[in-house]
């Protein structure tokens, strides 16, 4: 199971005809790559449920995002997006995807990655992620220097408060892990990465390496 040339062929031709009349003209070749792209993701799944278990239920209907922009809001009325995403969760609804940290891929030519973590997480569930780091510092630095993490992912990354949270010490020796309002890991992949024979391989090691770090913030939201 792979991402075939064509497919990102169809994400460069949207990007320079982003319209519907375009999009309606091509849309048997829009159907042919969601169909690989949804065949991609399904096969991720099962990858991804040999160390995580708690998505092996779902498919690809699940996790995937609809390809029509919601421009109600929009400077930008372009009413498609150019690229494919899916975001797998062990959250019940796709509405609920943002209540759990998972695994986020995007694939776009010229900007594809893999990334998971804690995208802006509501207030109770970022509250209870600074209180674990707080009272399980050592851990959590363990899974973030761990070497498999440091090779995929870096840096965690995400927005942070000027100053230290309410009700935490701004002397604790990792304030700026307990400022973050984005806890977010991010593995940004190459076009020829994308479209290798193993890529599907990749990605299920890069998210083996992410799991750990997934699992943290997950573990806050139930403890």
């Amino acid at each position: 199971m792979k991402i075939s040339k064509k497919t990102f062929q169809f994400l460069k031709d949207l990007k320079e005809n982003n319209d519907r009349d375009w999009f309606n003209e091509n849309k048997d070749r829009y159907l042919e790559a969601k169909e690989e792209f949804d065949g991609f993701i399904n096969a991720l799944i099962a990858e991804i449920s040999k160390f995580d278990p708690s998505v092996a239920h779902f498919t690809a209907k699940d996790c995937v995002f609809r390809i029509y922009r919601d421009v109600r809001f929009s400077k930008d009325k372009s009413p498609y997006k150019t690229h494919f995403g899916a975001h797998i969760t062990s959250a019940p609804k796709k509405s609920e995807i943002h209540t759990r940290a998972g695994y986020y891929i995007h694939l776009e030519p010229g900007a594809s990655m893999l990334a998971g973590g804690a995208y802006v997480p509501e207030s109770k569930w970022l509250r209870a992620i600074r209180e674990k780091i707080y009272s399980e510092t050592k851990e959590f630095k363990k899974i973030l220097n761990g070497k498999s993490f440091k090779d995929f992912f870096g840096e965690i990354q995400g927005e942070k408060l000027k100053r230290a949270p309410k009700d935490f010490p701004a002397d604790h020796p990792e304030i700026e892990l307990l400022k973050q309002k984005s806890f977010l890991a991010t593995h940004e992949v190459k076009d020829k990465e994308v479209l290798a024979t193993d890529f599907l391989k990749h990605a299920g090691k890069a998210f083996k390496a992410l799991f750990p770090f997934d699992a943290f913030l997950n573990a806050a939201a139930s403890d």
